[in-house]
C-alpha cells in the first residue's frame, strides 16, 4: 500500500542522511533527492530536508533565544555547541509526525550521531540510509581552488570545468573575477582535515549499523545522481517515492481547504 493511501505507513518514518566533504556536490544531490523523494515541507511549513546550517541561520534571523546563543559562538569563529544543535534539531523533528526526513550537514560529530539515534528512537523513526558522496581529497582541492567568483553578481566559474570566455573576466560585464579566501588551497586543506577528523567517526558509527552507502562522486552530476537513485530506490522502497497525501490530523489542524476537502472525500469512501 502506498503512502498516498495510508499516511500512517511505517515507511513514512524513514529517514536518510547525506554526507559529503566541501565541494563534493552534496548540495546539488540534496536538491535532487528533496524533489524526487519528497523531502519537502509538511503543512506547518517545517522543512523535512534538515540542514543544520540553514536552521541556525533561520534561528538567528528570527532572533530567538537559541539563535542569540548560537550567534555568540559563530561571531567568535567557534563551533556551535552540540547541545544547542541537538535542541534545535529535536524541535524540528518533533513537528514532523509520520513524515520522512533528510538530514544534511548533521550529524557532524560522533556525539551528535548518538544523540540523533536517541531522537529518532523517541519519535519512532528509522534511519535507512547514509549516502556518503566520496571524492578523493586531491580532486576536492582542485574543484575548490579553481573556483572564481564575480562578486557583484555572484556568478561562479571554474578555471578548468567552467572557464570564462576571457581568462579572469566575467562573461557579462568583463569585470575581474576573484578567488575567495575560502577557495585558497591552504583553507580548503584545513577544512578537509577538519571534515575527516569528525566525519570519519560518524561514518564508522553508522557502518556498524549497516546503513552506509558510499557513492563515488568524482564523476559528472547526472552519473552521480544515477548512483544515488539506485541506493535510495532500494532503501526507501516504492511507498516513499512521490508526493504523499496529507494525514487526516494534519489536514484538519493545519491544512488548507483543498487538503481538508481531500480528507473529507477519503473519509466518505471509507464509510462506504
Amino acid at each position: 500500500m502506498g503512502c498516498g493511501a495510508d499516511r500512517s505507513s511505517k515507511n513514512d518514518n524513514n529517514c536518510i542522511i547525506i554526507v559529503g566533504a566541501p565541494a563534493s556536490g552534496k548540495g546539488t544531490q540534496a536538491e535532487k533527492i528533496k524533489a524526487k523523494y519528497n523531502f519537502l515541507y509538511n503543512f506547518s511549513l517545517t522543512p523535512r530536508h534538515i540542514s543544520s546550517g540553514d536552521l541556525l541561520r533561520a534561528e538567528i534571523k528570527k532572533d530567538t533565544d537559541l539563535g542569540k546563543k548560537a550567534k555568540e559562538f559563530m561571531e567568535k569563529g567557534e563551533l556551535v555547541p552540540d547541545e544547542l544543535i541537538i535542541e534545535m534539531i529535536d524541535g524540528v523533528i518533533s513537528k514532523q509526525g509520520n513524515l520522512r526526513i533528510m538530514f544534511d550537514g548533521f550529524p557532524r560529530t560522533l556525539e551528535q550521531s548518538k544523540q540523533l539515534d536517541e531522537m529518532l528512537k523517541k519519535r519512532n523513526k528509522k534511519l535507512v540510509a547514509v549516502v556518503y558522496l566520496d571524492v578523493p581529497d586531491s580532486e576536492l582541492v582542485e574543484r575548490g581552488t579553481g573556483r572564481r567568483i564575480h562578486l557583484p553578481s555572484g556568478r561562479s566559474y571554474h578555471v578548468k570545468f567552467n572557464p570564462p570566455k576571457v581568462e579572469g573576466k566575467d562573461d557579462k560585464t568583463g569585470e575581474d573575477l576573484v578567488q575567495r579566501e575560502d577557495d585558497k588551497e591552504e583553507t580548503i586543506k584545513k577544512r578537509l582535515e577538519e571534515f575527516h577528523k569528525n566525519n570519519d567517526r560518524v561514518v564508522e558509527h553508522y557502518e556498524a549499523q549497516g546503513v552506509v552507502f558510499k557513492v563515488q562522486a568524482n564523476e559528472k552530476i547526472e552519473a552521480v545522481w544515477g548512483k544515488v537513485m539506485e541506493v535510495l530506490d532500494k532503501a526507501l522502497t516504492p511507498e516513499d517515492v512521490g508526493e504523499p497525501k496529507p494525514r487526516k490530523e494534519d489536514a484538519k489542524e493545519e491544512g488548507g481547504n483543498e487538503a481538508k476537502e481531500e480528507v473529507k472525500q477519503e473519509e466518505a469512501k471509507e464509510e462506504k
